[in-house]
Parts: C-alpha cells; sequence; structure tokens
C-alpha cells in the first residue's frame, strides 16, 4: 500500500481526532492534532498575558515557542510538548478551549503553524485533523474527510470529556462554548472551517468509533490499494 495523507477536518467536538488516531494507529501513520498546536500557542499567550490582537507582540511571541510531538513510552499515545514541557493535559482546559480559536484567527498564528504542519507532511504517512487540513494545509492531500454530527450530540460528547477535568462545569458553558467556536472558525477571515469540494462527508451521529473508522479504512483502501 502506498502511503497517503489523510485530511481529516470538520466542527469542534464531531470525534477528528478519535478517528485520526485510530486511523493513524491501524496504518502506521504518523498522527498529527492540529488543534493542539493552535490550543499550546494559546496557554503560552494566556501565560505571558501576550495581547493577540497586537501583531509585532504576536510576532515576537511565536519566536519563542517550540512545538513538538512525542510518543508516550507508557500508553502510546502522541502528545505535544510546548518548549519541552507536556502540556498535553493542560491544553484541554476550558480556559484555553474559550480563547483558541481567537488566537487561531491571527493570521500570524496560523501561518506560524501551517508551516509546521505542512513540513510535517512531506514524507506522506500521516493523518492531521484541524479546521483546515484539506483546504488550506494539505490541498493535494489524496483522502480528505469532513466530520459532521448533531449539535446536541456534540455538545453531549464534550461535556463528558470536560466534566472529568472540571466536575464543576455545567452543561450550558459547553454549549455556548462549541457555539461560539463554530461561528469564529466558519467566519474568521483566515483560513475558516469550510468543507473541501473533494472531502469525503463523515456524519458520525449515530456511528460508533469502530463503524467511522470502517468507513473511513475503506476508503483508504480505495485510495491506496
Amino acid at each position: 500500500m502506498k502511503q497517503i495523507i489523510v485530511a481529516i477536518d470538520g466542527w469542534s467536538s464531531c470525534g477528528k481526532s478519535t478517528l485520526a488516531k485510530q486511523m493513524a494507529k491501524v496504518l502506521g501513520y504518523i498522527y498529527v492534532d492540529s488543534g493542539a498546536m493552535y490550543r499550546a500557542i494559546t496557554l503560552y499567550f494566556l501565560r505571558n498575558h501576550i495581547d493577540w490582537d497586537k501583531e509585532k507582540e504576536v510576532k515576537e511571541a511565536l519566536k519563542d515557542i517550540e512545538l513538538d510531538f512525542r510518543t508516550n513510552d507508557q500508553n502510546g499515545t502522541v502528545e505535544i510538548y510546548l518548549n519541552d514541557e507536556n502540556v498535553e493535559y493542560l491544553i484541554r482546559d476550558l480556559i484555553v478551549a474559550e480563547k483558541v480559536s481567537e488566537v487561531a484567527a491571527v493570521k500570524a498564528v496560523r501561518e506560524f503553524a501551517v508551516a509546521q504542519q505542512q513540513k510535517l507532511g512531506k514524507k506522506k504517512g500521516i493523518v492531521m485533523d484541524g479546521r483546515d487540513i484539506g483546504t488550506v494545509v494539505f490541498p493535494k492531500a489524496e483522502l480528505k474527510l469532513f466530520m459532521t454530527a448533531d449539535n446536541a450530540v456534540r455538545v453531549e460528547r464534550r461535556f463528558k470529556e470536560l466534566v472529568e477535568k472540571n466536575p464543576n462545569i455545567t452543561i450550558e458553558e459547553v454549549a455556548e462554548n462549541i457555539q461560539m467556536r463554530d461561528y469564529i472558525d466558519s467566519n474568521r477571515e483566515v483560513s475558516p472551517l469550510r468543507q473541501a469540494k473533494d472531502a469525503i462527508v463523515i456524519d458520525n451521529t449515530n456511528l460508533t468509533p469502530e463503524e467511522q473508522l470502517k468507513k473511513a479504512l475503506k476508503l483508504v483502501k480505495n485510495i491506496s490499494g
């Protein structure tokens, strides 16, 4: 089987990362969570009180950011490091989630992240999920998937994920956060969330993770032989 690039885009809390991780594991591909990159940058900005509305301040801050993906030897998962610090769990906090779409809409931030993402994909054999992977990062990807799901299902999934870390969070807060992120992601000036013309839509409202994986792997097989 020839190695290809699998680009997965879609709305937040649609299971993009779950599918991407599963596909990478089965195919023996490298998995890159592009959203984790933007979250790590957001975490850095929040920690260092960077005003992302000020272009000069943002560009200076980006010079001090080094992002890296490393495999956790204990559980085999790929985790993101910010300047040699494992921030995989810190970036999942609601405080970061509330600001990440704003930070990701900044032109200099996107250019910084996209350049790193494209470098990672040069050798192919990669599965990457995000908002603009099939439209901007890898417009020539051999397989493009666009994930979607019923809004209520998305809210419920995200709530279950966050309530374990923050028992005080309410489902209303989660619903508001998803709605806000959807709006910012699809209306931003730079690289808005769009379904690529040649993307295959997977609505996983009523699909189990196993069912959607089976569907996606069949599509890979059709392309790579």
